[in-house]
Formats: C-alpha cells, structure tokens, sequence
C-alpha cells in the first residue's frame, strides 16, 4: 500500500492510500455530526476519475450515528453515478449493528478486511 496522505480532525483520523489503483480510506474514532464533512470530502470520488473505486476501512470506528449512514448513502451513489463502486470493510460489531438496522449493508458491500473489499 502506498500512503498518499493523512488527515486528523477531531474525533476522527482519515487516512487515504492507494492500492491497484482503488483509493483506500483508513478511518478510525467516532463519526457524528461535527465531522461528517470530513468523512463526505474523503469518501466523494474525484471529480476527474473516472469508474472510481473506494474502500472505506472502519477498522478503527468505534461509534457511527446518522450523519456517517448519510454520508456513506451519498458517496455509494456518487461512486455509482460515476460507473465505479465503494466498499466497506473492517466493521467493528457497533457500527456492523448500526449498518444493519437501516439495510446499509443490502446496499453497499461489506467485507471483514480491506483485503477482501480490494478482491472484490
């Protein structure tokens, strides 16, 4: 893995690497309202790529509230809309919980480890 950058906000550390080509996003602490911009920047596909494909990697999440399920609603689409894809992978058993409540993980993929979301 390549790292390309690392970014710390209060509560949550975002972390972007790159394998293959597929944008890694490393996340770790607690998202909430105060820093779901932080986690929409991160997870969005860049304007100019094309079939974007993201794995999102909460093996770090503790605790995630209604502003990460919206944020993850919007970069799922956004990564469709584009004709790439976004994956989640390394749910701590909270967030998993959460995710399944809403039918998150009916819609976007989860995997147990960033390996096995980059396999597919």
């Amino acid at each position: 893995m390549t790292d390309t950058h690392e970014a710390a906000r209060p509560g949550l550390s975002i972390d972007h690497q790159a394998v293959d080509g597929i944008r890694v996003i490393v996340l770790r602490g607690e998202i909430d309202h105060d820093n779901r911009d932080s986690l929409k920047e991160a997870l969005l596909p860049p304007e100019a790529a094309p079939a974007p494909r993201t794995v999102a990697d909460f093996c770090g999440v503790t605790f995630m509230d209604s502003s990460g399920i919206n944020v993850l609603i919007v970069a799922h689409r956004a990564a469709e809309d584009a004709g790439g894809w976004l994956r989640l992978a390394g749910l701590q058993e909270s967030v998993q919980r959460v995710l399944e409540l809403v039918g998150i993980d009916a819609l976007i993929p989860c995997h147990s480890t960033a390996e096995e979301a980059l396999a597919g």
